[in-house]
């Protein structure tokens, strides 16, 4: 029988490799909100949401000035962030047009509904909410049938109200 990782398991946090630990913190902490929980000098910070240890390390060890990672290669394709509700995500949908910061892409997943963006080094970062359980798409057999279709980007700036 396969080993089945148990059902609370989760990823606890990323580690990325940043050409510019300034830049990357103006995004991550300035742009998209995240807590500095502790630098280590100029090479190293570890932020959060909620005041977790860390989500999402930073470094310059091996990348300081570096050129971003070729588009074809392997590696990393998104950090995915998620956001509780959907409101949560209009509003840092609202944030990104308020500073006219570009979006790469917008899709309806079923299962959830996603924003897509690259930070200062061209690492993929996906901010999204899941929908209720019970609101996924199934098929006939009660399997998940996850799609990909247009987001309605003004649909979703609509939570947030007038």
């Amino acid at each position: 029988m396969p080993y089945i990782l148990p059902a609370q398991t989760r990823i606890g946090h990323v580690h990325l490799k940043v050409s510019d630990l300034d830049k990357a913190l103006s995004f991550y902490q300035g742009l998209l909100g995240f807590e500095l929980m502790q630098k280590y000098g100029t090479q190293a910070a570890f932020i959060s949401a909620g005041g977790y240890h860390h989500h999402i390390g930073l470094n310059t060890w091996y990348s300081k000035d570096a050129e971003p990672a070729p588009v074809h290669a392997p590696g990393l394709f998104h950090t995915a962030i998620l956001y509780p509700t959907r409101k949560d995500l209009a509003a840092i949908l609202q944030r990104l047009i308020d500073a006219k910061y570009p979006l790469t892409g917008a899709s309806d997943h079923g299962v959830s509904e996603a924003l897509y963006l690259d930070d200062p080094d061209g690492n993929g970062v996906e901010l999204y909410w899941d929908r209720p359980r019970e609101q996924w798409p199934v098929d006939e057999n009660g399997d998940l049938r996850m799609v990909t279709e247009h987001l309605d980007l003004q649909n979703l700036l609509g939570e947030l109200g007038s």
